[in-house]
């Protein structure tokens, strides 16, 4: 009986929320603050909600377009929180997505929406809150040092991991290590900052930009190009004990389809290079939490 309540109590519902705020974070990424009103939702830091793009009617041609010709309906998109649960709002963060001809195979639906309409105000249903890229609840006795290893957007579900761990006073410290092509991209640059300065020996934030023009922007936490294994050797010396949280873009299945008609392997992206230089370096894979987007 006890695990069939659990069940129920953990199962998604849907909600109509508030956008309350709409805060422009970069160029192309926005953050929605969602007001759920008086009903305070349960949610663990690092998971994530669904919204479904047939509620929003500016969206009903295209999106019965692209229906027609990949031959199945459009299905709900996933947006991590980048909120942490003892905040008053929920928020998400949204990245407008490209669209590359003869790289991506369809074009953005729900994402260029949320990012440039003017929602503030405005009302829409969620379904919440669901993922297992969370703190295990014995985190405190598994390690001392969590790192967090993102890229781009994959920042949101690890800075609503940080803020929780943090205003909750658990022991491990953080390493962040954040992937972005230029300054101007970096998500949630001076809230980091605040971080940090709020948490002396708590929290460190390195930065790598692998399009960065300007040369002052360098320096001991902002390293020039990619994610490497000198830099994660740098930063992980305790690789036996630490636990590592990645999330950034992966090899999608349109990746893997394309290269089994072009018989050619599909080109690793953020995700798979970072795994690859943890396992060189001998972190186990139990040690490594993930998510991936792409």
């Amino acid at each position: 009986m006890s695990a069939a309540v659990t069940t129920a109590r953990n199962r998604p519902k849907e909600y109509e929320v508030t956008v309350s705020e709409v805060r422009l974070e970069t160029h192309d990424t926005v953050t929605l603050s969602l007001d759920f009103g008086p009903e305070r939702p349960e949610y663990k830091a690092g998971q994530f909600l669904n919204l479904d793009p047939h509620q929003f009617p500016a969206l009903g041609r295209f999106s019965a377009y692209l229906q027609e010709h990949k031959g199945r309906k459009e299905p709900a998109r996933s947006y991590s929180l980048a909120s942490a649960p003892h905040e008053p709002l929920v928020a998400i963060t949204v990245k407008d997505e490209d669209y590359i001809p003869g790289f991506t195979r369809y074009p953005p639906l729900l994402s260029p929406y949320l990012v440039h309409a003017p929602l503030t105000g405005s009302r829409m249903k969620v379904l919440g809150f669901m993922g297992p890229y969370v703190l295990p609840d014995d985190v405190e006795e598994r390690t001392d040092h969590l790192v967090h290893i993102v890229a781009g957007s994959g920042a949101v579900p690890n800075f609503s991991i940080i803020k929780d761990s943090l205003h909750r006073g658990l022991k491990p410290r953080h390493t962040v290590i954040c992937s972005n092509k230029t300054w101007g991209d970096i998500l949630y640059r001076e809230a980091f900052e605040e971080l940090e300065r709020a948490h002396p020996g708590r929290l460190r934030v390195v930065h790598t930009l692998t399009r960065e023009t300007d040369e002052s922007r360098f320096g001991a936490t902002v390293r020039k190009g990619r994610v490497g294994e000198a830099l994660l050797e740098e930063l992980i010396p305790d690789r036996a004990t630490c636990l590592v949280y990645v999330c950034g873009p992966a090899i999608t299945p349109w990746d893997r389809r394309k290269a089994l008609e072009t018989r050619t392997p599909a080109t690793p992206r953020f995700m798979e290079a970072v795994l690859g230089h943890l396992h060189t370096l001998g972190l186990e894979d139990k040690r490594i939490k993930r998510e991936s987007y792409g």
